[in-house]
């Protein structure tokens, strides 16, 4: 029972000292919360060239093209120090492999990922990156 009370008293502190948060958030109003919580350095933008979302996909681009990269060179050395054991070379080989189709696997997404972002940017339309004007959908 004294600890349902402590746990009680514990509650009504909180909502009693936190309860002027909440009027301070709806006076801001939302776009007030969110330029307040944004950094001085960081972009305005969801999305397009500059936004968050480029950002963000351009970071991961660049972790899995490494680590694809750095699997690469494991699988040769693998490959190279296997010594014609047959189930060294086939791991060797698979190594190799996997990290090829995770290259794949990550351009495809940059590609789906940039579809998406630049289709929001435009207000529905996407820019090909072939020579041409925005194309509708």
């Amino acid at each position: 029972m004294k600890q349902k009370i402590y746990a009680l008293a514990i509650i009504a502190a909180t909502t009693i000292a936190l309860g002027g948060s909440t009027a301070n958030a709806v006076g801001g109003g939302v776009s007030g919360g969110a330029a307040a919580a944004r950094g001085d350095d960081q972009p305005a933008v969801l999305f397009g060239d500059g936004g968050i979302f480029a950002q963000i996909t351009n970071v991961m681009l660049f972790i899995v093209g490494a680590i694809s990269v750095i699997m690469i060179i494991i699988g040769g050395l693998r490959y190279v120090l296997s010594g014609g054991d047959s189930a060294n070379v086939s791991a060797a080989k698979n190594t190799i492999l996997y990290a090829i189709v995770g290259i794949i696997v990550a351009l495809l997404a940059y590609a789906a990922v940039s579809f998406v972002t630049g289709t929001f940017a435009n207000g529905g339309s996407f820019t090909g990156g072939g020579g041409g004007g925005a194309t509708s959908f």
